[in-house]
């Protein structure tokens, strides 16, 4: 199966369109971790502010919900695809708020996989609540579990205590949202920070590991990868946001970008203060 693009040094493939379609393309048993952000179904006309500004919160049609039967079955089928192309002692990492992160869990538990942890989100700059009558919406959940109920799965401890000023880690992490420097190729409606990526792939990696995501968008999971020194395979559907990771990818082949891009990620910060990579 040939990647829509791919760098020379083939550490970043992407794939366009759906992820039903092409994860079943995929070599079973490649990567070390996925990492998924799919859809939330919440596009329904609700508001929001961004940038001081009251704006709509669809997302595009792909965020359009049906019943909960159709998002159980959607759930159901990419998740079982997923689990196939995880080694065995792999794991994923699937983004969610209350509204959907519960029937993921159930179907994780269905297919065989081992939940690890409920990862809780804090964004420490979160959009105020315009309505005034709900506790601002300051969190996302991150679910981890590795593919066997009984294998084990790797874990970077140590790395993980060191960004964590030399303790045991929380399963609360308190990170920003995407910041405007992560937005110099334009703009992906869900697009997650890097800092939050580089968090995951340290933890449940090794360097020159493999990485899915089959939910691209604007190819955060790939440049995070890269600069980690993993490698990276990507699926989206919307060609506007394959355009944009390629772009993304195309800054980080300066090498003043890329330290620029290390620099801000407060982790990678501290780990190359202690010399661990």
């Amino acid at each position: 199966m040939k990647p829509f693009h791919s760098t020379k040094s083939r550490d970043f493939s992407l794939f366009l369109g759906d992820c039903m379609d092409n994860l079943s393309g995929l070599h079973d048993g490649s990567f070390q971790t996925i990492f998924a952000d799919p859809p939330y179904f919440l596009s329904n006309g609700g508001i929001s502010i961004q940038s001081g500004k009251v704006v709509c919160v669809d997302k595009g049609d792909w965020d359009k919900g049906g019943s909960p039967e159709h998002i159980y079955a959607f759930n159901k089928k990419w998740l079982s695809l997923c689990r196939s192309k995880l080694k065995d002692d792999g794991t994923i990492w699937i983004t969610g708020t209350y509204h959907n992160i519960n029937a993921v869990a159930t179907c994780l538990s269905e297919l065989g996989y081992k939940i690890l942890n409920m990862i809780t989100w804090a964004k420490t700059n979160p959009p105020p609540n315009i309505s005034c009558k709900y506790f601002t919406y300051s969190t996302e959940f991150i679910l981890w579990a590795r593919k066997h109920e009984k294998k084990t799965h790797y874990f970077d401890y140590e790395t993980m205590k060191v960004v964590n000023g030399n303790k045991q880690m929380r399963d609360v992490w308190n990170l920003p949202a995407i910041a405007s420097w992560e937005k110099s190729c334009g703009k992906h409606p869900t697009q997650k920070p890097l800092a939050l990526l580089a968090r995951i792939i340290l933890a449940s990696t090794r360097r020159d590991d493999w990485v899915l995501d089959p939910f691209a968008g604007s190819g955060t999971t790939g440049i995070a990868a890269n600069l980690l020194e993993r490698k990276f395979v990507g699926i989206e559907k919307e060609q506007q946001f394959v355009e944009m990771s390629i772009k993304r990818r195309e800054e980080i082949e300066d090498p003043r970008m890329a330290a620029k891009y290390r620099l801000k990620i407060n982790d990678i910060k501290l780990l190359e203060l202690n010399r661990m990579i």
